[in-house]
């Protein structure tokens, strides 16, 4: 029994899910942690799910400067009501959104806002690497394609996989905070800057 609750201790900690959320993924995982956490992830993507089509009129404008003064970074974070936008856990996530931009230097917030000539840009750079390579047109497709995959994931923010965890993206950090704090949350936009 002492190890079942230092279990659901443990999951807990690493989770951010309430005792009872946890106890009952360890009940339903048999004991095991790993499954777990499957079973927490699952029920935050649906409560993310569900929470999507709410509006995001309040939130917090914050920034970051590094402590070399030559990286900063300006975040427009939203969520549903201003109680929230002042929360602790609130703040805490748009600190971590801020680390992962100045770190990781992301262009757009999420792949769809990607424009296409910009992707087409790429492409003409990917095909033109390829030109006299000699590969059938199918294979040379198929790279060119996860090229592009890759590079949408390497400039857009909810894509990216988290500096602190590289098992979870932004968005699986972002749909941890809505299931916690029980709001929609939003990227609305933000800045990146850089002293050359």
């Amino acid at each position: 029994m002492a190890i079942i609750i230092e279990k659901i201790k443990q999951l807990r900690q690493e989770t951010g899910f309430s005792l009872a959320e946890c106890k009952n993924a360890m009940e339903e995982a048999g004991g095991d942690i790993e499954k777990a956490k499957k079973i927490l992830n699952q029920k935050e993507t649906k409560i993310a799910g569900k929470r999507s089509e709410r509006a995001t009129k309040q939130g917090i404008i914050t920034s970051y400067i590094h402590s070399n003064k030559k990286v900063g970074v300006l975040l427009d974070l939203r969520c549903e009501t201003d109680f929230v936008a002042r929360g602790e856990e609130f703040n805490n996530l748009a600190h971590e959104l801020c680390l992962q931009i100045a770190a990781m230097k992301p262009i757009y917030v999420k792949a769809e806002d990607i424009p296409e000539e910009f992707v087409d840009g790429e492409t003409k750079i990917y095909k033109e690497q390829f030109k006299d390579s000699g590969k059938p047109q199918k294979i040379i497709d198929q790279i060119i394609e996860g090229k592009l995959n890759k590079y949408k994931e390497e400039v857009s923010l909810m894509s990216q996989l988290w500096i602190k965890d590289d098992t979870k993206t932004i968005k699986d950090l972002i749909n941890q905070y809505i299931a916690k704090i029980g709001e929609n949350i939003v990227i609305n936009k933000f800045n990146y800057y850089e002293v050359i």
